[in-house]
């Protein structure tokens, strides 16, 4: 794959991802996919998904997991719903992950991601222990299957996120960095973040957010890809340097709104693919 070749987050049910064949329409090339409902990860569905793929000449990047039961309504209910932190569910959630793990095998396709949620600041507390156990149990589940487990950013600042993977020490756990996310959750200036946890970086997401008024306590907004606060250019000047070469994925997360998601993605690509002429051809 050429350097940031530009990609977009999809979904083949009712994921929070662009469908497959809008994205082929938009032009792209490869794809991150929101991991379907646990009813619709069968053989003949991952068979039909890469026919699918195939015939599109699009490339599989990544599979995220998500569960039944999470809610991004505000911060304090991300706190409680997401990800392998809520203890009444991770056991059955760590499950799911693995089956999902299963399911992006049959599509051929070596990464696993997920928002783990809200890993405890302090590392003392049994709930952190018990955390990166889960988290030491998927990536070694997914080591089986010749895979790497990305964690998304922005729950977590850089600090912590480094923290909490040297705990785990598993070496195929990786990042997929989000740094609208980074901005939403009020945990720290992105850029700087990148810097931090670089070398940890094997996949990317192109999103745009601009700050609360209450950094941590209420959400930022997420706006259109070179509307925000991220600043786009700095933000691939500084994937340049330090060395990403892999897909440029945008993620744009208004699925209630198809046209506007559509139209907003399709200047999101342009805009992305400016900015690579710019960076790596002009200069």
């Amino acid at each position: 794959m050429e350097k940031w070749q530009v990609g977009v987050f999809t979904s083949i049910d009712a994921g929070l991802g662009l469908p497959l064949p809008v994205a082929r329409e938009i032009g792209v090339r490869n794809v991150q996919l929101h991991a379907p409902a646990r009813s619709n990860r069968t053989e003949q569905n991952a068979d039909q998904t890469l026919d699918q793929l195939g015939e599109f000449g699009i490339e599989l990047t990544a599979v995220f997991g998500g569960f039944a039961g999470e809610s991004y309504a505000d911060i304090p209910t991300v706190a409680r719903t997401v990800g392998l932190v809520p203890p009444e569910t991770r056991a059955e959630r760590l499950t799911e992950m693995q089956e999902i793990s299963d399911y992006a095998q049959r599509l051929h396709c070596s990464v696993v991601a997920l928002h783990l949620g809200f890993v405890p600041h302090d590392t003392e507390a049994s709930l952190y222990a018990e955390v990166c156990e889960a988290t030491r149990s998927l990536c070694d589940h997914c080591s089986t299957r010749g895979q790497t487990l990305h964690l998304e950013t922005g729950q977590e600042s850089a600090e912590g996120l480094l923290q909490f993977m040297s705990d785990v020490d598993r070496d195929n756990l990786f990042i997929n960095f989000d740094p609208a996310n980074m901005i939403l959750y009020g945990t720290g200036e992105p850029i700087e973040a990148l810097r931090k946890v670089s070398e940890f970086v094997r996949s990317v997401h192109c999103k745009d957010a601009n700050w609360s008024d209450q950094p941590g306590e209420t959400w930022g907004e997420e706006v259109p890809l070179g509307e925000g606060q991220v600043g786009m250019e700095a933000y691939l000047r500084t994937l340049d340097e330090i060395g990403y070469a892999g897909p440029l994925t945008i993620e744009r997360e208004i699925p209630q709104e198809v046209d506007r998601q559509k139209s907003d993605i399709g200047g999101a690509v342009k805009l992305l693919e400016t900015l690579r002429e710019k960076i790596l051809v002009r200069s």
